[in-house]
């Protein structure tokens, strides 16, 4: 497996040096900024990302057939300078994968996780408008919402990858699996909203937990982002309001946050 690592991204050497692991990973959630922050962390000059965005390691079988998997092949993906750095990576479906949080723990129990959330109703929205824009997807969205656990379950005994639009906003049995391997101290969750409007504080909260020094002033970019062929209609929002209406309460309850901001259905 390890040529096939290195074919697919046409490295020439591992970055990692023996005995050394990924210190941190972006876990989620998808469509969430993190696109725009693994473009931000890899300016900074103390941290490494990898060769690519969503190396899509810990959430596919293939490298895990072995009792004890072969983590060159992980640290194949790594090719940069990463002598005194932090090494990271981003792959937001680690978060909603059920076997991610175990494999990741496994594989390094000091791991530091960073996930951004962002409302569920517009989460699942801007992740089914992607899949039109790649040609998965020819059912309106709440055609595709009526459908999703027909669709999902035709996936079975594997998790979608693609049509879990709502499935994915069920942030509390996700933030609640990474608990149950990796303790407070090594999870830092952020909020979409925050990030999008002060991304140089969200930076900085992150650099400070990473324990790096701040990465100043950046320049506010929009990265990944897709136009829409239609907004969100208000018959759309408040039926995604009404289904996450009670997981976002708990959510405010396990955070402390604030999200009455999510259950409006006037933007």
């Amino acid at each position: 497996m390890l040529s096939w690592a290195k074919s697919r991204l046409g490295l020439q050497r591992i970055g990692l040096k023996e005995g050394a692991k990924v210190d941190f990973l972006i876990c989620g959630a998808q469509k969430s900024g993190t696109s725009a922050l693994n473009k931000y962390l890899a300016t900074h000059r103390s941290i490494c990302m990898a060769d690519k965005k969503e190396v899509h390691y810990f959430d596919r079988d293939e490298f895990f057939i072995d009792e004890v998997p072969d983590y060159q092949e992980y640290h194949a993906f790594f090719s940069g300078n990463t002598l005194g750095k932090k090494v990271g990576e981003a792959t937001p479906i680690y978060m909603y994968w059920d076997q991610a949080a175990r494999r990741i723990w496994e594989y390094n129990p000091k791991m530091k996780i960073i996930i951004i959330l962002r409302n569920p109703v517009d989460r699942a929205y801007s992740n089914w408008n992607m899949e039109c824009h790649k040609g998965r997807e020819n059912l309106s969205f709440l055609e595709a919402i009526a459908m999703e656990s027909v669709r999902r379950q035709e996936s079975l005994p594997v998790q979608d990858r693609i049509y879990s639009y709502v499935g994915r906003g069920y942030y509390t049995s996700q933030l609640r699996k990474m608990g149950a391997y990796f303790p407070t101290s090594q999870m830092l969750v952020l909020k979409y909203d925050d990030f999008r409007d002060s991304p140089n504080n969200t930076l900085n909260k992150i650099c400070d937990f990473l324990s790096v020094d701040s990465i100043g002033n950046i320049k506010k970019e929009v990265v990944h982002a897709r136009p829409y062929a239609s907004e969100m209609t208000m018959e759309e929002r408040k039926k995604l309001i009404d289904v996450y209406k009670s997981e976002i309460c708990e959510l405010e309850g396990l955070l402390g946050w604030d999200c009455s901001e999510w259950l409006q259905a006037e933007k």
